[in-house]
């Protein structure tokens, strides 16, 4: 039995082999900033944003296609070059370069460059605000690291201290001074020590596992943290700390009203954006186009004007030849028809201006526009309860704070009395003036209060890190 239980004892002595290096707070947040998903993804998410922002800004500019199509006519098609039908097998090609402008929309296309735009800046404050929320999660882990371990350390000695009576008990049974009744007690409370032991460092290291998620870091990796004393851990007193004066430094200065306040702005103008759509818009088009025929082959050049000789008379034996009255053009030669001489004979440009009016589609475009008025008031309303949750959420870590400080010093001064308690019922036991029984409810009297002491200290550094994260200093230890 004995055996056994230092066995537990030893094996719940290792949770120090994570690895040489130290990490320490401010080394963990900078990792995370950089190598957190979460913040990768929301750095990601911005820029796909600020894309959508830029193409909204070139959408201004006049935009320009050019086509170029080729094809093989066969049976009974229309001759490009004579637009006449033909049975011809016939090539064709088609080129054309247009171009269009938006002259005058109503400003719509300059608001939704507006709306993108703070829709862009949004992103932007969302990754800061990801990048905050990841600082606030590893200090709260790593806080809660600090107190799995000191956990540990009073586990480990209460082992002690069990280890310890259980040598001085082993001795009187063997003398015959107490009955073995005591040493099955005692060694029933190191089991339980050795357990809440085990237990401890399984609790550390899980914490370092969910620190290192937070890290993106792997499972299976060498980790060690760096443990400094509760007590160098700097913290501001509460009376710095006043909820309305960190609520008001706070709405100035997270990132979550700046987001709010970027979203209502691109809200409003994407209201002027969509009411553009209910008026006319202008448009300035052109372009320029050319084609080839195969079908057009021979092309004849310049003809000569002649009379046409139509036929031959014999007046008194004499022969006339009769021609047609007015001269007839003749071609004289011909040329090959070729590609480029084709694209520039059938080269042609336009430019033209074109007028759009909305005049019934479904109310499409008014259905639109409420929504977009109504998406502004859904905003503001998301900003009331936004701005609502941070000033509770302000409130109740300062009220924690002050319960857990007066917590603190409760379970201080409770630790102080159990240590005596302890410490006297301790050398009572050891004259044989104390059953093991009330020696064990006095050792578990101290040890409660120390653990009590412990998380009650820690809670409330952590609310109180918290209301210097709300005032804008950041999460430093």
């Amino acid at each position: 039995m004995n055996r056994l239980i230092i066995l537990l004892v030893l094996s719940g002595i290792s949770f120090f082999s994570f690895g040489q290096e130290k990490w320490d707070l401010r080394k963990s947040v900078d990792y995370a900033l950089k190598n957190n998903i979460s913040v990768q993804q929301a750095d990601v998410q911005a820029r796909i944003v600020a894309l959508t922002y830029e193409q909204s800004k070139l959408s201004q500019y006049p935009s320009f296609t050019f086509q170029n199509r080729g094809g093989y006519q066969f049976g009974r098609s229309i001759d490009p070059s004579t637009n006449l039908y033909t049975n011809q097998e016939i090539l064709t090609t088609d080129h054309s370069l247009n171009m269009n402008l938006d002259l005058f929309n109503w400003s719509s296309k300059k608001n939704t460059v507006a709306a993108n735009r703070y829709q862009a800046e949004a992103y932007i404050a969302g990754a800061e605000k990801a990048r905050n929320d990841i600082a606030l999660n590893v200090a709260n882990a790593y806080l809660q690291i600090l107190l799995n371990s000191e956990q540990i350390n009073i586990s480990d000695i209460q082992v002690k201290q069990s280890l310890e009576q259980l040598s001085v008990v082993q001795k009187q049974v063997n003398a015959g001074a107490v009955p073995e009744l005591n040493l099955a007690q005692i060694e029933s409370q190191l089991a339980s020590d050795s357990s809440t032991l085990i237990s401890a460092n399984a609790n550390y290291t899980l914490s370092v596992l969910q620190l290192k998620a937070l890290l993106n870091i792997p499972a299976d990796s060498s980790f060690d943290v760096a443990v400094p004393a509760i007590e160098t851990i700097p913290v501001e007193s509460l009376a710095e700390l006043d909820p309305a004066y960190v609520y008001s430094l706070a709405v100035k200065n997270m990132p979550q009203q700046k987001i709010n306040d970027l979203n209502l702005q691109a809200a409003q103008k994407n209201v002027s954006a969509v009411k553009g759509q209910l008026y006319p818009s202008f448009t300035m088009y052109g372009g320029l186009n050319s084609f080839y025929s195969s079908a057009q082959k021979i092309l004849p050049t310049d003809p000569v004007n002649m009379f046409l000789p139509i036929g031959q008379v014999i007046v008194a034996g004499t022969p006339y030849t009769v021609t047609t009255l007015e001269q007839q053009s003749i071609p004289t030669s011909s040329v090959k028809n070729t590609y480029f001489r084709q694209f520039n004979n059938h080269f042609n440009q336009f430019v033209g201006l074109g007028l759009n009016v909305p005049i019934f589609n479904g109310g499409t475009a008014r259905t639109n526009w409420k929504k977009a008025q109504l998406n502004v008031e859904n905003v503001q309303l998301q900003n009331a309860a936004d701005a609502q949750t941070l000033k509770q959420d302000i409130y109740q870590a300062h009220a924690s704070a002050m319960a857990a400080l007066q917590k603190f010093n409760a379970s201080k001064k409770g630790v102080e009395t159990a240590q005596k308690a302890y410490d006297f019922a301790r050398k009572r036991f050891d004259i044989g003036l104390l059953n093991a029984i009330d020696l064990i409810t006095t050792q578990n009297n101290l040890f409660r209060a120390k653990i009590n002491m412990t998380s009650s200290q820690y809670d409330y550094v952590f609310k109180i890190k918290l209301l210097e994260f709300y005032k804008g200093q950041g999460i430093k230890l």
